[in-house]
């Protein structure tokens, strides 16, 4: 497939990774009249903690499957029993896409398949272990606070961005997956924000 546009060019890729983890909380329930600047603080907590995150290993099984673009995703961790689904459909249209795009550099070849897996990987641990509650104390978002008593509130949406952070990079990405989660939104015709949590069975 040809190389259509550069990242220099490219209108997607002129938005940073911040900038579309910006978008994500932005398009997330509960967060629709919040302050831009606190989504802003959001997202860089959300981005750096998943970042510094030490490499998780996934002990949830591993299945292929088709479908992916129908539900809109590339993969998806479900709990009972912990599984994680990777679509072979819409990660084949990833490759398509990166390669039109001219985004290689960033994406190398197999890297949408280990970043899906890293992704989903991150899931896994903040779903069974103390991980969730530290994301919480990065956010600095208070549900409750009594005199010198705060309880940590959640940030919908904020653990997707920590997500994606990790993916980036334990793969070595040059841009964040969500960047291509909006690609992939562009080239499906997706009506939904671009850069939505994907969908998760708990």
């Amino acid at each position: 497939m040809s190389r259509a546009r550069t990242p220099v060019t490219d209108s997607l890729a002129a938005t940073d990774d911040i900038g579309w983890a910006v978008r994500l909380l932005a398009a997330t329930p509960t967060h629709e009249h919040r302050d831009p600047d606190l989504l802003r603080r959001w997202a860089r907590a959300a981005d750096a903690f998943g970042a510094a995150l030490a490499p998780v290993e996934c002990t949830a099984r591993t299945v292929e499957r088709e479908g992916g673009l129908e539900l809109g995703l590339l993969a998806r961790y479900t709990s009972r029993p912990p599984t994680v689904e990777l679509f072979t459909d819409t990660l084949a249209l990833a490759e398509r896409v990166v390669d039109a795009r001219g985004w290689r550099d960033w994406y190398p070849p197999g890297s949408v398949r280990a970043a899906a897996l890293a992704h989903e990987a991150v899931h896994v641990h903040l779903h069974h272990g103390p991980a969730k509650a530290a994301l919480k104390r990065a956010l600095g978002h208070s549900a409750l606070r009594l005199g010198r008593l705060r309880v940590p509130g959640h940030v919908a949406g904020a653990e997707e961005v920590a997500a994606h952070a990790y993916a980036r990079t334990v793969c070595g990405l040059g841009r964040s997956p969500l960047l291509l989660t909006a690609a992939l939104a562009a080239e499906t015709g997706d009506t939904q924000p671009p850069a939505r949590p994907a969908r998760r069975e708990n």
